[in-house]
């Protein structure tokens, strides 16, 4: 069960998260789908590149700025960097097949009320909570 504390870190990140993507909307006319924006400034890159890659450095900077402040905001994961790759490369693979990720289908095509949005989320949440029930199984807990 989550503390007081904990619950306001975690509503504060989503609010953040809300106000991002609406300004990113707002301002480019475009959705905060992370995937999609971190692929954008691979290449070959287009007229976009700059925009895209601010945003995600701004997402970065932004956690490094407050894992100091934070600390309890970010968890360790005590496990193997082997398979924290093959789990990342798993969720790059994923979003590509479902033309999103969690941010893109999850915060602005649910608010924008998206039928292929809503069944994403729910394929992602289906197959996220099968993987930790049998990871944590596999290798003992979380």
């Amino acid at each position: 069960m989550l503390t007081l504390e904990e619950a306001l870190i975690a509503t504060g990140g989503g609010v953040l998260i809300g106000i991002s993507a609406t300004i990113l909307l707002a301002f480019n006319g475009r959705v905060a789908g992370i995937s999609g924006i971190l692929e954008g400034i691979l290449p070959p890159s287009d007229e976009n590149t700059r925009w895209r890659a601010v945003f995600l450095v701004g997402m970065i900077a932004t956690g490094l700025a407050m894992a100091p402040v934070l600390p309890d905001a970010f968890i360790d994961v005590n496990r193997p960097i082997w398979l924290v790759t093959v789990a990342g490369l798993l969720v790059g693979i994923g979003t590509r097949m479902s033309n999103g990720c969690t941010s893109g289908h999850g915060v602005c095509g649910m608010a924008m009320f998206s039928k292929r949005s809503f069944v994403a989320v729910g394929v992602f949440l289906t197959t996220g909570i099968l993987t930790a029930t049998i990871a944590g199984q596999i290798l003992g807990g979380v």
